[in-house]
């Protein structure tokens, strides 16, 4: 079912995606595999037959249940997994608010911690000076940015990792729960940043399991259930399928 409208330039396509993993008995057997092919293994496909288009400056939330292939498609957008059928294409520039803390050498400081991320992300070192004042302001650290990270509490270093992607001046940012990150007051500042992006053209992909962040952030939503996809159109709508269906 489908109600997508089709405006602006396409910058991520799935055409009939699915994605299958081997279930692997214990690591000994994984490892194994390398070099034998095991028998009697179980297949699990994490997405079937999947196909939609997102245009430049959409705002996608992407619901289900649990295993209905939700981050399955958010990391082949950022190409950490590739799909077992069909092809992905990812047009622009993509930071990802998934592991926020991924990369992070807890021996530096977290300001060095900004250009270590910046240069992972791609960035040139010119332009991680431009943005680290405002990576700075935004996290909100205090004297602690110039404290080796390895000091931080966990939601400290999420802060980070936060500031550091949402800054980045992606062309397309995809963001699975990062909004969980810090109190209340720093949530909605997390809204507050991604509507601005939004705004300005950012195209977001957001899963999420709050309905009602959903409908904050996005403009349209894609249901998946058991590696299909169910539907891709109004916000209200896909969540209402959604609900009936838990």
């Amino acid at each position: 079912m489908s109600e997508q409208i089709m405006t602006g330039q396409p910058v991520i396509e799935f055409h009939n995606v699915s994605k299958i993993y081997t279930l692997y008995r214990s690591s000994k057997e994984q490892f194994l595999s390398l070099f034998f092919k095991p028998k009697g293994l179980k297949k699990h496909k994490a997405l079937d037959g999947v196909s939609f288009t997102i245009n430049k400056g959409d705002a996608v939330g992407i619901v289900g249940n649990n295993g209905a292939g939700k981050s399955t498609m958010l990391k082949m957008i950022t190409g950490v997994a590739f799909p077992s059928e069909g092809t992905v294409e990812v047009k622009g520039r993509v930071s990802a608010l998934l592991e926020l803390t991924a990369g992070f050498s807890d021996e530096m400081t977290g300001r060095e911690n900004i250009y270590l991320k910046g240069l992972i992300l791609g960035l040139e070192q010119h332009q991680i000076e431009e943005i680290e004042p405002d990576i700075v302001e935004f996290a909100q650290l205090g004297d602690y940015i110039d404290q080796p990270v390895r000091t931080y509490s966990s939601g400290m270093k999420m802060r980070l990792g936060f500031a550091i992607n949402i800054n980045t001046k992606p062309e397309i940012l995809v963001i699975d729960e990062a909004l969980s990150v810090g109190d209340a007051s720093f949530k909605q500042k997390c809204h507050n940043k991604i509507k601005d992006l939004i705004a300005s053209g950012v195209t977001v992909m957001f899963v999420s399991h709050s309905a009602a962040a959903v409908r904050d952030v996005c403009t349209r939503a894609i249901y998946l259930k058991k590696g299909k996809l169910v539907y891709d159109g109004d916000v209200d709508t896909a969540i209402k399928l959604h609900d009936q269906n838990k």
